[in-house]
């Protein structure tokens, strides 16, 4: 798909696929074909709704795609009112990225994503 071309007037972003990293960022694979990699360390702070998720293996292990967006299983059950998120728009205004797993030579990320 040509993302130069897509009307924001009409496009409606939605995370097809989500994958962690290690340093508490998202990969988000999105309908428009294109990646993001999505920043999640500035709202990891205490008290806040995003608080479970400074547990690194809360972060890795609980990340799914819920309601077509990055989000959280907290309750274990894909319960969308027991999730933590993140607005499909915000990840989508980051700019496309380089897909991590489509040159996997160096083994770095692939190693990574097998300790799930």
């Amino acid at each position: 798909m040509n993302i130069g071309k897509l009307d924001k007037r009409y496009f409606f972003p939605r995370v097809l696929q989500a994958l962690p990293t290690d340093n508490f960022e998202v990969y988000a694979y999105m309908n428009d074909g294109s990646v993001r990699l999505y920043d999640v360390k500035p709202l990891l702070k205490k008290n806040t709704v995003f608080e479970p998720l400074m547990d690194i293996q809360t972060f890795r292990n609980k990340l799914t795609v819920i309601n077509d967006t990055a989000a959280w299983d907290m309750g274990g059950n894909r319960d969308p009112y027991k999730c933590i998120d993140i607005d499909p728009f915000a990840i989508f205004e980051n700019e496309p990225v380089a897909d991590p797993l489509a040159d996997n030579s160096d083994n770095s990320f692939c190693h990574s994503a097998a300790s799930l």
